[in-house]
């Protein structure tokens, strides 16, 4: 069994086309799938995801990329009060997208970390070109409270040795399958089963052999299939183990 920790259902590539994704998980034995929120005005749709599908969870939180949205922890936390909601985010600072004083995102990213460790669910953090103030912030907020994942992990050995420090799992998408992708490739090498997820970010980042199509869930096989070959262990391996790191870390308890 599979899990694809990370994906957006609700976005229009995949909303209408849900019958077909269902069918392609089950044929590649991804059972499982965490939708997740990138802007409180769309967190109704991907709640509503997860309340319709038992195989579905999902996260609250605004995306880095946003700006002008002002959350408050009181906010975000009484939107996570809900059973099908498991996780705080995506949140966290990207500093490739976009330039200039962007104080703005990391002090929504501190009250994201501070509504987690409020609620007590994980935290599901980005960061892009943005390595030392992410982990800074994360220090300073004490994120490691709350725990979660650096999803789409594309940094160093030494920021995921960071995070993993915090208690945090290292995820990995299918940029890991990317032939160019050498430093991510031996990052994955090192970084131990017990503190990994896999994750498509669906619609975008298809691993190959699907490099430049719309993603969906049932193509993580294709990155937990390479991260085996990296670390020379099988397949059902590196299911059964992320899989269990799925369920642990989001407190999902398995049907």
């Amino acid at each position: 069994m599979l899990v694809d920790s990370h994906c957006h259902l609700d976005f229009p590539e995949l909303a209408d086309k849900l019958d077909s994704v269902f069918e392609l998980m089950r044929a590649n034995q991804v059972e499982r799938a965490l939708c997740v929120s990138v802007t409180l005005e769309d967190f109704p749709r991907v709640r509503r995801l997860a309340e319709t599908y038992p195989n579905l969870h999902a996260s609250v939180g605004v995306h880095p990329d946003y700006e002008g949205i002002v959350v408050s922890v009181e906010q975000l936390v009484a939107l996570a009060n809900h059973s099908r909601v498991v996780a705080i985010g995506e949140t966290g600072l990207d500093y490739f997208r976009l330039k200039g004083d962007l104080e703005w995102q990391r002090e929504r990213f501190r009250t994201h970390i501070r509504a987690a460790r409020e609620c007590g669910k994980p935290l599901i953090v980005h960061t892009r070109e943005a390595a030392d103030d992410t982990l800074r912030i994360m220090r300073e907020e004490g994120a490691g409270e709350a725990g979660g994942v650096m999803h789409c992990f594309t940094e160093s050995w030494e920021m995921a040795e960071a995070a993993m420090g915090m208690g945090f799992h290292i995820s990995f998408s299918g940029i890991v399958t990317f032939k160019n992708a050498k430093a991510l490739k031996e990052v994955a090498r090192r970084v131990p089963l017990e503190n990994m997820l896999v994750e498509t970010d669906a619609p975008y980042l298809a691993p190959v052999p699907y490099r430049g199509r719309t993603n969906q869930p049932g193509y993580v096989r294709h990155v937990a299939e390479e991260i085996a070959r990296l670390k020379g262990v099988t397949l059902e391996q590196v299911a059964q183990e992320t899989t269990n790191n799925y369920l642990r870390l989001f407190n999902i308890i398995a049907d």
